[in-house]
């Protein structure tokens, strides 16, 4: 098997192998594995010296920030208060100046007590506890041998975590789903108990010993538990429930947050009593011997086990479900079930290369959460234009927050004069606007990504002090507020975003200027001079010193374009930009785009008035195809074009690019998709096989590039069915999808 060793992140500890209760649904003693009977019933001091040892050699060798370690049993209370001791000082000990520990017990509660949560808040031990919900749902299951019920004791145990100085320890209830149980009084109960997380776990079954199913319903788990996210819903989520956080967030195109749904590796290994290493504990379900590895804490070293090939099975994401499961459209958000539920002791080779026992339920579990949050597809969330606009807009005052708090102490009095003063020209309404405009320009990005790593490294700082000047002054004119802005500048230069270039000196002098606006421009003098240097200078207009930006007028856009071949951070596509433009090549290249702009107008008006206050700045690049628009490192609104483009090619890359540009624009602030590449797909006008995210640039700029030519539409409704049935789409996806069939 192929790829990375995956390092164990998550330790289950064996502390004691026999339990208080006789649960009749309890995979260590009930199912198919037997092994228990051999073992210790509680742990030694050497396996928790050894496996401590080696669990610390571990962390150190592939530098993991922390580890997990959660004590198991059986009831791992049995073990006393002295082991558990044991364990966690020789842990905490191992530990020390190597990784962060999370210690973590799993208990049915029985014997809490304050003796044992002293304990554990010495050494930070969090308690999940088991409970199955309401008494009547908590004992169908969770009984003494004799019959008994536990459910008083465990509510005890319970409320003694909720106590105040206890609080902290409370790690959440894992609930095993049994659907004859009321799944709303189930809900109901473990809320009430008021816990940090809900954890529900589907009963360990195979296909040689399926799950039951009374009235034989394929869907009945999935039933149940929509019943519960519904009831959920309703209650408005009082507590978070890890099962419904992790499809939701593989909807959304995150991480599954659980083992057994998604296709994140596993990074779990279990220490027995004896110090044997074995997999996931949940595999003696299969059959004897099935979590077996053959290795020890006394022999062998975690990456043994790590490369064992039952380990690296299960994390192989994709590569590790079978064929029936990396067709699913919803296999993201299942992961192919757990892997203990795909065993079947007949058929391939491999008895775990099948679709879970469960499949049905996951599959409409999944496509049910999907359905009840995102009732609307049409609904705009951030895929709409407006929207876009906004959440780019906040990407970017985020952007500078965080430049704010890099610089901190050593960006000096002039960066908090900066800071202050933006403060200040935000407090009037024309501020704002102006601010605003400035902040949605879409170099300024591409300067405050450049400024994040060199700020970090402490260097870097004053060139940060420059352009954040510059922006405000920039942000003054265009507002017409009356308030002087100090401006360094260096080169003898100052490039005010947006506007224009200022000459304030020679070539290679430094200094700063100061900036105010006027009813018809604004006004400039280098600071220290005398009266004579002020000058009045008219932003649309080159004057001595000052060279404007062109504006290429756009009917339909109250703003037109921005021909910006100045920027000192234009210089973000993957062509270089190129040079000033003299007078002529300007004129010739505004008129061009105009040209280009009136053809698609006339064409399809509705590409314009999509285009309209998005699309403002174009910047010429050297070696770019006159048809072939650039999407650069920056934010939404600018492009890259050839200078030499004639008024047709134009027009085909401005369509193109502002297709392009605003799927770059909606990655950055969501996920179309998720997992791109794990797959393949035929485009219907090539053969050539692409990755998701390629057939849908294509598809979407195909449908802009359809009102010149007809024949790029050929294909596009059969692209949208391959879309629309990929595993990669996300729930904003299906947004954007639903969007373009509206438009096709």
């Amino acid at each position: 098997m192929t790829g990375p060793l995956v390092p164990f992140r998550e330790i289950v500890l064996k502390v004691h192998s026999r339990c208080d209760l006789a649960c009749d649904h309890c995979y260590v003693y009930e199912h198919a594995d037997q092994s228990w009977r051999t073992r210790p019933k509680a742990i030694s001091d050497d396996v928790i010296f050894r496996t401590a040892q080696r669990l610390a050699e571990h962390a150190k060798t592939h530098a993991l920030p922390s580890v997990s370690v959660i004590l198991h049993g059986g009831e791992p209370l049995l073990a006393g208060p002295a082991r558990l001791r044991r364990v966690c000082e020789e842990l905490t000990s191992a530990f020390e100046g190597v990784a962060e520990l999370d210690l973590r017990i799993h208990t049915n509660g029985l014997q809490l007590s304050p003796r044992y949560l002293d304990l554990f808040d010495e050494f930070g031990v969090r308690v999940g506890i088991s409970l199955d919900g309401d008494r009547a749902a908590n004992d169908r299951h969770r009984r003494y041998a004799d019959g008994r019920s536990s459910h008083p004791l465990v509510l005890k145990a319970v409320e003694l975590l909720r106590q105040e100085r206890y609080r902290h320890l409370y790690l959440g209830l894992l609930c095993t789903v049994d659907i004859e149980n009321d799944p709303r009084a189930v809900l109901d109960a473990l809320a009430e108990l008021d816990p940090p997380l809900i954890d529900f776990l589907l009963p360990h079954a195979t296909w040689d010993d399926p799950p039951p199913r009374p009235g034989g319903s394929p869907t009945a788990y999935a039933g149940w538990l929509l019943t519960v996210f519904d009831h959920w819903q309703e209650r408005g989520r009082p507590v978070p429930v890890r099962l419904f956080s992790s499809v939701l967030s593989t909807l959304g195109g995150g991480p599954s947050l659980t083992e057994s749904l998604g296709l994140a590796p596993t990074d779990l290994v279990v220490v027995e009593t004896d110090g044997q290493l074995e997999q996931v504990d949940s595999l003696k379900s299969a059959y004897e011997g099935a979590a077996a590895t053959g290795f020890d804490v006394f022999t062998h070293a975690f990456d043994e086990v790590a490369a064992h090939p039952g380990v690296r099975a299960r994390q192989l994401g994709l590569a590790g479900v079978s064929e029936t499961c990396r067709q699913c459209p919803v296999v993201r958000s299942c992961g192919g079930g757990l892997y203990t539920h795909r065993y079947r002791s007949t058929g391939p080779s491999d008895a775990f290369d099948n679709p879970s026992v469960y499949c049905a339920d996951l599959a409409a579990l999944v496509r049910g959460i999907e359905a009840r949050t995102a009732t609307a597809l049409v609904a705009p969330a951030v895929t709409g234009p407006v929207e876009l606009v906004a959440a780019q807009q906040d990407l970017t005052r985020t952007l500078l927050a965080l430049l704010n708090a890099d610089i901190g102490q050593h960006g000096g009095e002039q960066w908090e004069a900066a800071w202050e003063l933006a403060a200040d020209i935000e407090a009037s309404e024309e501020g704002a606007r102006g601010l605003n405009e400035v902040l949605a320009h879409p170099y300024t990005r591409t300067w405050l990504l450049d400024a994040m790593e060199p700020v970090r490294e402490r260097s870097g700082a004053v060139d940060v002090v420059h352009r954040m000047s510059a922006c405000l002054a920039s942000a003054v004119v265009r507002a017409g507020l009356d308030l002087f802005v100090q401006v360094p500048f260096s080169g003898g230069r100052i490039f005010l975003p947006g506007l224009g270039e200022l000459r304030m000196a020679d070539e290679g002098e430094s200094g700063a200027a100061l900036l105010r606006a006027t009813e018809d421009g604004f006004l400039v003098r280098r600071e220290g001079g005398d009266a004579a240097e002020r000058r009045i200078v008219r932003p649309e207009a080159a004057g001595p010193g000052w060279r404007p930006l062109r504006r290429i007028p756009t009917p339909g856009s109250a703003a037109g374009f921005v021909l910006d071949d100045l920027d000192p951070y234009r210089d973000c596509f993957s062509l270089p930009a190129a040079g000033a433009l003299d007078e002529r090549a300007a004129a010739g290249l505004a008129a061009r785009i105009g040209e280009a702009w009136t053809l698609i107008g006339a064409k399809a008006p509705g590409r314009t008035e999509e285009m309209a206050g998005r699309l403002t700045t174009l910047t010429p690049l050297t070696g770019l195809p006159p048809a072939e628009p650039a999407v650069g490192r920056h934010g939404y609104g600018a492009l890259g074009i050839a200078p030499d483009a004639s008024s047709e090619q134009l027009a085909s890359a401005l369509l193109r690019g502002f297709r392009r540009a605003e799927l770059q624009a909606l990655r950055d602030v969501t996920d179309l998709y998720a997992a791109d590449g794990s797959w393949e797909h035929r485009m219907p006008w090539q053969e050539e096989k692409v990755p998701f995210s390629r057939l849908l640039t294509d598809t979407y700029e195909r449908m802009a590039l359809g009102v010149f030519d007809r024949r790029y539409l050929e294909g596009v409704p059969q692209a949208l069915d391959a879309l629309e049935g990929a595993a990669e789409l996300t729930i904003d996806g299906k947004r954007l999808l639903h969007r373009m069939r509206k438009e096709i």
